[in-house]
């Protein structure tokens, strides 16, 4: 069964793209800081892929709850211990974490220490945990990282001055 983590999905595009994953025969691990909210995704997520169609039933699809917080990396290393109890391999990895902090709204008054957390998370974290879970992507037949960026990050026609330093992480 191929696998995919996805983090950040317990809400918005993340969620929508375990969904979707899960419900084409997927064992998805459902990537949250927040363990109320992933578990509640992760139940969401597995209760839709199994009422959507059979045909999801018959690929597999499945849902499973893997708590990690993308800008601590004690999180990110408990979550490739976690992961590794139910899987040998990783086949998709899907960076989707990211935040936009209170207080991000003019770059000339964002403080450092905004700067700094919405860097830890936004850009780091993904690189952190496409390190920490190179292993398994290795052992995967084509393995795939996707990192989700945003318009916000455009060069040119971008955000027009909306959360900068949320706009200067998104920059890919």
């Amino acid at each position: 069964m191929k696998t995919a983590l996805i983090t950040g999905a317990n809400k918005g595009i993340g969620h929508e793209v375990a969904r979707q994953l899960a419900a084409k025969g997927f064992h998805v691990f459902v990537g949250a800081r927040n363990a109320k909210a992933g578990r509640k995704a992760t139940e969401e997520i597995a209760k839709k892929c199994h009422a959507r169609s059979a045909t999801a039933l018959e690929a597999g699809g499945k849902a499973t709850f893997l708590e990690i917080d993308v800008a601590d990396n004690d999180s990110v290393t408990k979550a490739v211990r976690d992961f590794s109890k139910n899987e040998k391999h990783l086949d998709v990895l899907v960076n989707n974490a990211g935040i936009v902090a209170d207080g991000d709204e003019a770059i000339l008054e964002v403080s450092d220490d905004l700067l700094r957390q919405t860097w830890e998370t936004n850009t780091l974290g993904a690189l952190r945990v496409t390190r920490a879970f190179a292993p398994l992507l290795r052992k995967g037949k084509t393995p795939r990282v996707i990192n989700v960026s945003s318009g916000s990050g455009q060069l040119t026609g971008g955000a027009d001055g909306w959360a900068p330093a949320y706009s200067i992480q998104k920059v890919r």
